[in-house]
């Protein structure tokens, strides 16, 4: 591989995708989702190779579950690429536009970013959704994946390229970056002459690597701690199956709660209920010391925690609990521990909602729902590229919109300046 290749490639498919109509885009994609369904032995087999070697390495439950596919995931990724398609094509839209007194008019009008670099976990869907997103905007990829995914990515961006073939684009539309050193990301995140935005999807630690060596705009997604806070208000029969869902129906990602607050008014009645729920889910509890007095003495698994605790992505099955006095106390502790992805009230005052919506620091707030919505499909955006938790550009689930940016339009009659 040459990057330096890589990127004239991409940019001179970039040039190729401003010009191509929304119907040859969708066409393509259409292509791509029968392709996806028509390998999916092939892929599975992939898959089932890395699946082997994580195992094999001692990757964790959580770990193993993103990295999986099985048919009912292939066909759920062929339909989100199908959903895709029947989304507006956000390319040459108008923002606004208005005459100015000297008779110009002018307009601003979306436009694809260019050639977009993503840099992902070991969740190989993301590879399909960035692809398929980024064609529909008109913009070049060069993606990253995590080395756990290393066969079942070949197998995807083979189906990819297959489409792009059958569809009559060139294959820089979309390139995939296979060589497993992290020389390649530092190579990437410098890649500026070519590349005009990266999105690093992972942990802390690839974030800090691309604020600090990127030379180009980095929008960062998929990291922060995910919060509930139980109000004294809140319906604690129906509370219980929101934190089940949002800690429980698929652990392994983002939008999962981490830590759970609740309200001290509340909490010698609702932990102990928790505590039933949880054990039966297999959850252990990481307590502060007055919510570990009232959970010792139930069924799940719980212990104290320590530093750190509430500043840690669990990504399985663990939560962390702690009582707090009230809403203020809540949003101090979203701000001190990194809330800003997905975070949730459960109340039943309008007032105190209100509250934690303009307070939490987060990308995506609720009031009585799960954190587990925060998801491009579940917001109607088709898939998406990243959750963003910055404050720039984008933020929260990055569907077509967010990949584009816009350029002013000026339209007269041979006029010139005074």
């Amino acid at each position: 591989m040459n990057l330096e290749q890589m990127g004239q490639a991409a940019r001179a498919a970039a040039y190729t995708l401003a010009e191509t109509s929304t119907r040859a885009k969708n066409q393509a994609l259409l292509v791509m989702a029968d392709a996806l369904e028509a390998a999916a032995d092939d892929i599975l087999a992939a898959n089932a190779r890395d699946l082997a070697a994580a195992r094999e390495s001692g990757t964790g439950e959580s770990m193993l579950d993103r990295l999986m596919l099985n048919p009912a995931r292939i066909k759920a990724i062929a339909d989100d690429v199908r959903n895709v398609v029947s989304l507006p094509d956000p390319v040459g839209s108008e923002l606004d536009s208005r005459v100015l007194e000297n008779g110009m008019r002018l307009s601003r009008r979306r436009v694809p970013l260019g050639v977009v670099g993503v840099i992902y976990e070991a969740r190989p869907n993301v590879t399909i959704d960035i692809a398929a997103l980024c064609l529909k905007t008109g913009n070049a990829s060069i993606l990253r994946g995590g080395r756990e995914t290393f066969h079942t990515n070949q197998e995807l961006v083979k189906v990819i390229q297959q489409a792009l073939a059958a569809s009559q684009l060139p294959p820089g539309c979309v390139q995939y970056i296979s060589e497993p050193g992290r020389e390649w990301v530092s190579g990437l995140l410098k890649l500026d002459q070519y590349v005009d935005m990266i999105i690093p999807r992972g942990g802390p630690g690839l974030h800090q690597l691309c604020k600090e060596q990127a030379t180009i705009p980095v929008i960062i997604g998929g990291f922060g701690i995910g919060h509930i806070f139980v109000d004294d208000s809140a319906d604690l029969v129906r509370a219980i199956e929101v934190i089940d869902n949002a800690k429980t129906q698929r652990p392994s990602v983002c939008n999962a709660i981490d830590t759970l607050l609740v309200h001290q008014a509340v909490a010698d009645e609702f932990l102990p209920v928790l505590s039933e729920r949880m054990a039966e889910k297999g959850v252990e509890l990481v307590a502060g010391a007055d919510a570990l007095t009232l959970l010792s003495s139930g069924p799940a698994k719980a212990r104290a925690a320590i530093d750190g605790d509430f500043d840690t992505e669990w990504l399985g099955l663990t939560l962390g609990v702690k009582i707090v006095a009230g809403v203020d106390e809540a949003l101090a502790h979203l701000r001190e521990h990194n809330a800003s992805h997905s975070d949730a009230i459960l109340t039943s005052s309008l007032s105190n909602a209100e509250r934690f919506i303009n307070g939490a620091p987060s990308a995506a707030v609720y009031v009585n729902a799960s954190t587990r919505f925060t998801d491009g499909a579940q917001f109607g955006l088709g898939a998406e590229v990243a959750v963003s938790t910055q404050k720039l550009h984008a933020r929260g689930p990055m569907g077509l919109e967010e990949l584009t940016s816009y350029k002013w339009i000026g339209q007269a009659d041979y006029l010139i300046r005074d």
